[in-house]
């Protein structure tokens, strides 16, 4: 329990315990229960309940009124922190035993240890992946069911890298996860920044505190790791004031240590200017641009090879759900992305502007229930801005009512664009009328879901796939 923060024991520390478990419902006989204070919901009811179950071992912040015989307590300031570093502990420290890169940010964390992943795999090494659409290890996928596991899943998915052989593991680190101390115990060889912009304020609530928790990831890194940041962000360099590792940019439009240079963008490709040398990428947008180049730079910081990660690099696509294109035989074409914030989607609407040649720009586009609910009539305003005809629909309504967050997104169209509007609740329906709206080389632009394959309505998650839809209607094999 060294560095936890341990301000009282009772009962007999040497105990022999089988799994540390926060859910009084997993507990089971010889178990470690974590009792810490949720968003919604305080452990610390639940502790007779994990004792009734088979805990031996109680970790908590409060003690109760009176122990228990038999039972060890154990007193910390924070349990989410004390959990992680006891799991670390728990499965033998798997993040020293190799090479963890955390990449953070609002928009392209996806596609950094996506991209990161293959390439590592290409370039011959065992790898495993903590990402939003799956967990991996080397070709072995994991469901993912959160951006960043909890923090004992964290530890048990990296002993399993471990015990595969895994060199280096690629994980995004969002914000919750700082902030809830789900990466506590993971010793991180790097770090990469891509950006930030305005999201998760419903959990946040101002954008400063979304920036410190971003920040807190970068605070954390030893002396003996790197630190690489977007420094075409401005808030790239408020990420390294505090950090002891040592500190490295890239960016495109400013003085940076890993450059690059836009030279053509087509809805076949990328072609750049990286570190003066000219190279053609199956990514679209140039949002993509910045990826790839984190990318780059992240592979040379780990010591590879500045051609053969070019070389490997170029000949890789973009992650599940992140500006997928289908093309039917009539020449429409449809884009899934997972544009789910302001940012985002202006930076996909803008890159499909550049590319549309005299075609429409289609958009179908929601949000999501039960989350930062402000970003609703910007991204409605966005869309309409770049758009030719916008499609507002159910994305995940969660606990809310579907009309109330159409309602929300109205508020962001301006009377001169009401009649490029619609609003179709069902989300199948809403695809199935752009597809009817489109004709021959016009671009539907189908955001917010990417790479789910559910609707997650009052709690029940309903199988649903924009990219299975578009196929359907566009008569795509």
């Amino acid at each position: 329990m060294t560095g936890v923060g341990l301000i009282q024991t009772v009962g007999n520390t040497a105990v022999e315990v089988n799994a540390i478990v926060f859910d009084s419902r997993k507990v089971n006989e010889g178990a470690v229960f974590v009792a810490s204070k949720g968003t919604t919901v305080d452990g610390h009811q639940f502790i007779d309940k994990a004792i009734e179950l088979g805990a031996k071992v109680i970790l908590l912040e409060q003690m109760p009124s009176a122990t228990k015989e038999g039972i060890t307590y154990l007193q910390v300031e924070n349990s989410n922190v004390a959990m992680g570093l006891m799991a670390a502990n728990f499965f033998g420290n798997p993040s020293r035993k190799m090479k963890v890169v955390g990449v953070t940010g609002t928009n392209g964390k996806t596609t950094n240890v996506t991209l990161l992943h293959h390439l590592f795999r290409k370039l011959g090494y065992d790898v495993g992946m903590l990402s939003t659409v799956q967990n991996q290890i080397n070709e072995t996928v994991l469901p993912a069911t959160h951006t960043t596991p909890d923090a004992v899943a964290c530890q048990e998915l990296m002993a399993k890298m471990v015990s595969a052989g895994c060199h280096y593991c690629f994980m995004e680190v969002s914000s919750h996860a700082i902030e809830q101390a789900r990466i506590a115990g993971i010793e991180f060889a790097g770090a990469v920044f891509t950006n930030i912009t305005h999201d998760h304020l419903d959990y946040h609530v101002t954008f400063d505190n979304y920036i410190k928790a971003k920040k807190k990831l970068f605070d954390q890194l030893p002396a003996s790791a790197f630190a690489l940041v977007n420094y075409d962000d401005k808030n790239g360099r408020i990420m390294l004031q505090n950090t002891q590792a040592t500190k490295y940019s890239f960016a495109l439009k400013t003085i940076a240590n890993f450059k690059a240079k836009l030279m053509a963008n087509t809805l076949q490709g990328l072609q750049l200017e990286v570190q003066n040398k000219e190279v053609w990428f199956r990514l679209i947008g140039s949002f993509n641009a910045y990826n790839l180049l984190g990318v780059y730079a992240t592979a040379i910081l780990l010591g590879e090879n500045e051609d053969d990660v070019l070389t490997e690099l170029s000949g890789l696509d973009t992650a599940k759900g992140r500006f997928e294109q289908v093309v039917s035989k009539n020449h429409i074409t449809g884009i899934v992305d997972y544009a789910h914030t302001p940012d985002a989607l202006e930076n996909v609407l803008t890159t499909i502007a550049d590319l549309k040649g005299e075609g429409k720009v289609i958009t179908v586009v929601g949000c999501g229930g039960n989350r930062d609910a402000a970003k609703r009539p910007i991204m409605a305003e966005i869309a309409c801005k770049y758009s030719d005809k916008v499609i507002f629909t159910s994305d995940n309504p969660r606990n809310e009512e579907p009309e109330a967050i159409l309602a929300e997104m109205q508020k962001g169209v301006s009377f001169q664009n009401t009649r490029k509007v619609l609003s179709i609740l069902d989300r199948r329906e809403a695809i199935k009328t752009a597809c009817m709206l489109a004709a021959e080389n016009d671009i539907i632009l189908l955001a917010g879901k990417g790479h789910e394959h559910y609707q997650e309505i009052k709690g029940v998650k309903h199988h649903f796939d924009d990219k299975e839809e578009l196929m359907r209607v566009l008569s795509v094999e």
